[in-house]
């Protein structure tokens, strides 16, 4: 069970050696790098070229680990008593499963998605160690222990905004994926936008890369954002040749789908105005 990469997803060599790695020693893959790179795409592709079925929890600032166990959901349980009604006979009518119990109970290999890891406290990747460790997990209020029956490739997104504790990184296979290069984010275009004309994606990522590197731009547009900005310009049929301005001499065309706060509007409406004047 190799991984190399599907027809919707330029992976790189390093990639593709991370993930592989990562199935082979039976560890969850933690893959950092910018907003916008590809990170949770990533285990969707996984999936997809190993025909496997993708299990996504999505961790948000609220997200405790315990979720992705179990709850008991205790005050139903009290309502339905004081209804009367039967169900509180049997106390597995109230406890709902969460994304982990649903991967360990799979009859086949699950691709696990915990999805921007670093949203949650502090604490929350420690509480998961022993699952993802042992693959198990007790359920209290009934007394069982829950074990995977195949273990899920496990991949773990984060976006630094948080460092992770070093007891959880000991037990992950870790890869960076680096901003593609010119070349590379050409390739990608060309998978999103088959057909399109080369000398649109030449001149496209030309005055995109200039933009990105300018120094002073408080957010830099991620290679998402460069996709949603190609998919405009083709949309509009725009012309190669009116791309061929630097963004630092007139702001770029649908700059909106690049420039996503007012410092960096300013910042280039300014060089522009330095660049006529000058």
């Amino acid at each position: 069970m190799r991984f190399t990469g599907t027809d919707a997803y330029v992976a790189g060599k390093d990639l593709m050696v991370a993930v592989n790695a990562a199935i082979t020693l039976e560890r969850p893959l933690l893959v950092k790098g910018e907003p916008g790179t590809g990170k949770t795409e990533l285990a969707f592709q996984i999936a997809e070229a190993l025909g496997l079925r993708l299990i996504q929890w999505t961790v948000k600032s609220t997200t405790r680990a315990a979720q992705g166990l179990y709850e008991y959901d205790a005050v139903s349980r009290l309502r339905d008593s004081q209804l009367g009604d039967e169900k509180v006979n049997d106390i597995r009518n109230y406890i709902r499963r969460g994304k982990l119990w649903e991967a360990f109970a799979s009859d086949e290999r699950v691709v696990l998605l915990i999805d921007e890891i670093d949203k949650a406290d502090i604490e929350f990747p420690n509480d998961l160690l022993q699952e993802l460790d042992k693959m198990e997990f007790d359920v209290y209020e009934t007394d069982e222990t829950v074990r995977a029956r195949h273990r899920p490739i496990v991949v773990v997104t984060s976006n630094n905004e948080k460092e992770l504790p070093d007891a959880f990184l000991r037990r992950c296979f870790f890869h960076y994926i680096q901003f593609p290069d010119p070349e590379t984010l050409a390739k990608i275009v060309v998978v999103h936008h088959p057909g399109i004309k080369k000398e649109l994606v030449r001149a496209a990522l030309t005055q995109f890369y200039e933009l990105r590197e300018q120094p002073g731009v408080k957010k830099r547009p991620a290679a998402s954002e460069a996709l949603d900005w190609i998919r405009l310009l083709v949309a509009e049929d725009i012309e190669p040749k009116d791309l061929r301005e630097s963004p630092t001499s007139a702001l770029p065309k649908l700059a909106g789908a690049l420039l996503k706060n007012e410092q960096d509007v300013h910042l280039f409406e300014r060089l522009a105005f330095l660049a006529r004047r000058g």
